[in-house]
């Protein structure tokens, strides 16, 4: 009867176990997995490009180079700007001269040949004055004729004129140019130094350098081409500011947010865990990531770019490198 008790309780015990060992591997056999979505690193580039067009006269860095800020990566061969720089030079010069001659005034023999010609002017008055007076006291006496006395009288009066007109001149010759005129002179000098200035600040983007410490990425022309105003010519990243980029629709988010710290997996470096901070959520605004599902009874759904920045920098990642986010 005992041994019978015992071999009941024995199968009991073992029909317990083997229900347990069932439900464990039923549970871990029928729990989802992990979603995993793939991203990655990405990093701030910026493109050297230039202000003026010309030809590539020399590349100073290569692709996978090493850089500096303010190191010169490409000189630009521009005829254009010396051509402009030695015109503007010219009219610089020509605008000081004109300036320099309206303050000056006018010349010495100028000035002697104004006053000559008002002596000769006041003396023909003088003469005319004599005439003037001696045909009035004839024409009171009725001798000559009224129209004798009209003629004498305009030319008296037109040698009035001409010798104002002749003092006039000679003042001008004296005094020099018009206030307005020197401003005018000077308002030239003005320009012509602001064009040279210009002109001159283009010899500035005949060598172009590095705006940040990074890496030369790509080049895009090859010595002895020409390169439009603003064109690209190189790209340098910058890989101390980095950051990992997924793309991921919008029902696998599951209520990811901004500042959320996450943990990521990057392959290239022996499956590397790096800590990142979400700081970037928002929807891609490519027509392309929208899918549609209601043909089956759900709902549209649209796919969100989410950037997350590394908590401290990543020895040896580099744009490019996958990275892995697992979400229960």
């Amino acid at each position: 009867m005992k041994k019978h008790n015992y071999n009941l309780f024995i199968g009991i015990v073992a029909l317990i176990m083997i229900i347990l060992v069932v439900s464990l591997v039923g549970y871990f056999v029928s729990r989802p997995a992990d979603l995993v979505i793939q991203g990655e690193a990405e990093a701030t580039e910026y493109r050297v490009s230039g202000k003026i067009p010309g030809r590539i006269e020399e590349l100073r860095a290569v692709e996978g180079q090493e850089v500096h800020k303010g190191d010169t990566l490409v000189v630009i061969d521009s005829p254009e700007v010396r051509s402009g720089l030695a015109e503007a030079r010219a009219a610089r010069a020509a605008a000081s001269a004109q300036l320099k001659k309206a303050r000056n005034g006018a010349r010495q023999e100028q000035i002697t040949g104004a006053y000559e010609l008002w002596q000769q002017a006041i003396v023909q008055e003088e003469v005319l004055a004599k005439s003037f007076e001696r045909i009035k006291k004839l024409k009171e006496e009725k001798v000559v004729t009224d129209q004798k006395y009209d003629e004498v009288e305009a030319q008296y009066r037109a040698a009035q004129a001409q010798c104002k007109a002749a003092k006039s001149q000679y003042d001008m010759a004296l005094s020099g140019a018009r206030s307005e005129d020197k401003e005018a002179a000077a308002a030239l000098v003005q320009r012509a130094d602001a064009a040279f200035i210009k002109i001159d600040s283009y010899l500035d983007e005949i060598h172009l350098t590095s705006p940040a410490d990074g890496v030369i990425s790509d080049i895009y022309p090859k010595v002895g081409e020409l390169v439009g105003q603003g064109a690209p010519i190189m790209t340098v990243q910058d890989l101390s500011d980095m950051w990992f980029t997924f793309n991921i629709r919008e029902d696998r988010l599951h209520s990811l947010q901004k500042g959320e710290k996450v943990r990521l997996t990057v392959p290239a470096l022996d499956g590397r865990e790096v800590m990142a901070t979400v700081y970037y959520i928002a929807v891609r605004e490519s027509y392309a990531t929208w899918k549609a599902t209601k043909e089956i009874g759900e709902y549209d759904t649209r796919t969100f770019e989410v950037r997350a920045r590394p908590d401290s920098p990543v020895e040896g990642l580099l744009p490019g490198m996958s990275v892995i986010l697992k979400r229960k």
